[in-house]
């Protein structure tokens, strides 16, 4: 459990129960990743690099994925 808590420490931040906390954490994950997504869209044009800047935003995406189920998970109290 301290290996989630290290890498995705904003999704243990949402209170079991509290659809605020909830909603906010998964608006901010979402606007992470759209705005990240969006710079590696502009980047993965440039010929050499756009295969690297590809991965990376695969691995941008699945982070977030990742962040909102644990989000999820920890509102509905399932993870501690």
């Amino acid at each position: 459990m301290q290996f989630l808590k290290t890498f995705w420490p904003l999704s243990f931040k949402v209170r079991k129960k509290d659809v605020t906390s909830l909603v906010v954490q998964i608006i901010i994950a979402v606007v992470v990743c759209a705005v990240v997504g969006v710079v590696i869209g502009l980047l993965a044009k440039i010929p050499i690099l756009g295969v690297l800047f590809g991965i990376v935003g695969s691995l941008v995406g699945l982070y977030g994925l990742i962040d909102i189920v644990l989000c999820v998970l920890v509102f509905l109290d399932l993870l501690k």
